[in-house]
């Protein structure tokens, strides 16, 4: 992040920080190439990432802050009027600013709020797109997924000499490549899903949920850059690859799906085994980890730690087992 990036972004963070007295000093939550947010007091503005799309961003923007979304999404604040949500900086990149919200803690995986989670997509995904601000752009997680399979190839491209730690890396990218060309064109983002009426959020993981109000407020979903129509299966995909890679408990995966259902959640069955709908998704989310895994060893010039080993693992099943990711899933009745 530059200089000026950053004082740009404290400055659009600072107005609501505190009424009265100096503002308090930014504070970097976040610096990645997809995005960078800084804090000041009670407010966060964003960095969004360069090649983002200014006219699906402000599409995003609007559909966080209508009113079918409140108590679902954090409503973005206004930058330039009542309703004007987008800023830019002199090279043409997106700025947003946002109420602050306590993330989940990432030291107590007991504490994570899988239900609340799980009852958030379900409202989320019984929006009618219809009658929200259009056009709703398409959601991104498709796209998300063949971006991971391209970082995955350059980084694995010939380099100019042997790296050191990274023998097993090669073996671990055919793997993921295997895996990737069995998924169906759409979950490969080289054509549209069969199901693409539900609005999703397009990117769930647990640190895609604050409470706002901090500290006591509800949980509420963040992060809009990849909202929009699509198959609602793929915002559960994540938790399900977790689930059937061994690295979410089977408890926890129960808890989840069991309080999406009894939301009302339209993404899978009503009862019996979910699978079905969520086979292909969460291969696409196992492929894409997996890719981001590979890529992140290569160019660190480091081998693969035990999680990472274990999501390619996953993928070399895939190739073996096409039709399923795990042997055994737990139902939910």
């Amino acid at each position: 992040m530059t200089a000026s990036l950053l004082g740009r972004l404290a400055a659009l963070s600072a107005p609501t920080a505190r009424r009265g007295g100096p503002a308090p000093a930014p504070e970097v939550l976040a610096d990645r190439p997809d995005g960078t947010v800084v804090r000041s007091g009670r407010t966060v503005a964003k960095a969004h990432a360069p090649d983002a799309d200014p006219h699906d961003l402000a599409a995003r923007l609007r559909i966080a802050a209508h009113p079918l979304l409140h108590g679902i999404l954090l409503p973005p604040l206004p930058v330039t009027a009542p309703d004007g949500f987008l800023a830019f900086t002199d090279d043409g990149r997106a700025l947003t600013r946002w109420p602050y919200g306590d993330p989940v803690p990432p030291d107590e995986p007991d504490a994570a709020p899988w239900e609340d989670a799980a009852r958030l997509l379900a409202r989320l995904h019984t929006v009618d797109p219809r009658q929200l601000p259009g056009p709703v752009p398409p959601m991104r997680g498709p796209a998300k997924a063949a971006r991971a399979l391209a970082r995955l190839r350059t980084a694995l491209a010939p380099a100019d000499g042997p790296r050191s730690g990274t023998d097993s890396l090669p073996a671990a990218a055919a793997a993921v490549e295997r895996a990737w060309a069995l998924l169906p064109p759409w979950a490969r983002d080289a054509a549209p899903p069969p199901r693409a009426a539900t609005l999703c959020h397009g990117d769930l993981h647990l640190g895609q949920l604050v409470r706002h109000p901090a500290t006591d407020g509800p949980w509420l979903l963040i992060d809009i850059d990849d909202l929009g129509t699509g198959d609602g299966s793929w915002d559960l995909a994540r938790p399900a690859a977790w689930f059937a890679t061994g690295l979410l408990a089977p408890d926890l995966w129960t808890r989840f799906l069991a309080a999406y259902r009894a939301a009302g959640g339209p993404a899978v069955r009503p009862s019996g085994d979910p699978w079905p709908e969520l086979e292909i998704p969460a291969r696409a989310l196992t492929v894409q980890t997996a890719a981001l895994a590979v890529a992140k060893a290569a160019t660190a010039s480091r081998p693969l730690d035990e999680v990472e080993e274990a999501v390619v693992g996953a993928c070399a099943r895939m190739t073996s087992l096409p039709d399923q990711l795990a042997p055994a899933r737990p139902d939910v009745g």
